[in-house]
């Protein structure tokens, strides 16, 4: 025991680790107070890691930061630190670099399949990085969104990845005066580096796939126009389509409804309601095609017999509802990657430059419309 208690004393670790120790010691051994008394808390310096290495502070300082060290003065730090147990502050790290390795991730809604996707892109660059990523649930609320930016920019964090959803005059007046890299996924934002999807050609075509199949009587669910990208581009792009086709009237043919399952089928009910001689739908979402896919099953409507009905995303509810759901993948988790990538290539860099990404689509014809 008392052999344990002086071998304490000589081993250089954080203080907190050593109080943890010595309260351990008081709490099982009360008989060794007085020994414990003597036992002194060391703290381990960069200066001292250098002392023993017989290398200079500076040394130490660039291996910590990923700067040149030669091999041998690499090999006698690392064997200093292997028999001191040092770890570098994150504190310090982050006083030294101005860098702390944390990146705020802003998203609309965490259940979300689509962005789940993206997270496992960003993540995927994140770890191979070095960095660590905070998580932002908004819940689809712009206000939120510009508390979390304001708390994200005062804070210490290297970046921000912003899924766009409703970006509103005010998120454009304080992205564009931020003091960090920042990459809005989902929305093409001028002066501002944007991963982003087809959203007109996707609809565009789904549209013209069902027009291809005889169906000339069709209408389109979708969300609010707030929302640039999936609200006001996907329609557009029904909306384009019909015109082209020569049935300009099936451009007035909708209505907007939410983002989850409920909504879809509440806003298929409506649009029948509106439209009884529908023969095609063309939904905003996945999450909205299959819930208007369970109004149109519970009222006996063929699918797609009477009606075919498409929806965007390859969510995995649409591959498993019956009848599966014809739709367009995106690539989300390339996405998620592509705005990790140029995000610390900015941070790394202070790279000035802006950059713009469109990722594409691939249709997948399911039994909704086969």
């Amino acid at each position: 025991m008392f052999a344990l208690l002086l071998k304490i004393k000589n081993i250089l670790i954080s203080g907190q680790i050593i109080r943890i120790v010595l309260i351990f010691l008081r709490i099982t051994f009360p008989d060794s107070l007085t020994i414990i008394k003597r036992c002194e808390v060391i703290h381990i310096t960069i200066k001292d890691i250098a002392i023993k290495a017989g290398v200079s502070t500076a040394a130490v300082s660039r291996y910590f930061n990923d700067g040149y060290v030669s091999e041998d003065k690499k090999k006698a730090i690392k064997k200093v630190i292997d028999e001191t147990g040092y770890v570098p502050s994150q504190h310090a790290r982050t006083l030294r670099t101005k860098k702390t390795g944390l990146i705020g991730v802003i998203l609309p809604r965490i259940s979300s399949n689509s962005i789940s996707k993206m997270v496992d892109g960003i993540l995927k660059v994140t770890d191979s990085e070095d960095y660590k990523i905070l998580l932002a649930n908004t819940l689809n609320d712009p206000e939120r969104e510009l508390e979390y930016l304001k708390v994200f920019n005062e804070k210490q964090v290297d970046g921000v990845i912003l899924f766009g959803t409703i970006l509103t005059d005010k998120h454009s007046e304080f992205i564009a005066n931020m003091r960090i890299p920042i990459v809005v996924v989902g929305q093409k934002i001028k002066g501002v580096n944007s991963v982003y999807h087809d959203e007109y050609n996707v609809t565009y075509d789904l549209t013209n796939m069902l027009i291809s199949k005889g169906r000339k009587k069709l209408g389109y669910i979708g969300v609010t126009f707030k929302d640039k990208a999936v609200g006001f581009e996907r329609y557009k792009g029904y909306e384009n389509a019909v015109k082209e086709a020569g049935l300009e009237e099936l451009s007035e043919r909708k209505v907007l409804s939410g983002f989850d399952m409920q909504d879809g089928y509440n806003s298929m009910k409506e649009l029948l309601e509106l439209y009884p001689d529908i023969d095609g739908v063309v939904a905003a979402t996945d999450t909205i095609g299959v819930g208007a896919i369970k109004y149109l099953k519970e009222n006996n409507i063929e699918i797609p017999k009477d009606i075919m009905i498409t929806g965007v995303g390859d969510s995995n509810l649409g591959n498993v509802t019956a009848p599966s759901l014809t739709t367009a993948r995106y690539f989300y988790e390339e996405s998620g990657k592509k705005s990790t990538e140029i995000l610390v290539k900015h941070i790394k860099d202070n790279d000035s430059s802006i950059e713009h990404v469109m990722i594409g689509y691939e249709l997948l014809e399911k039994q909704s419309t086969n």
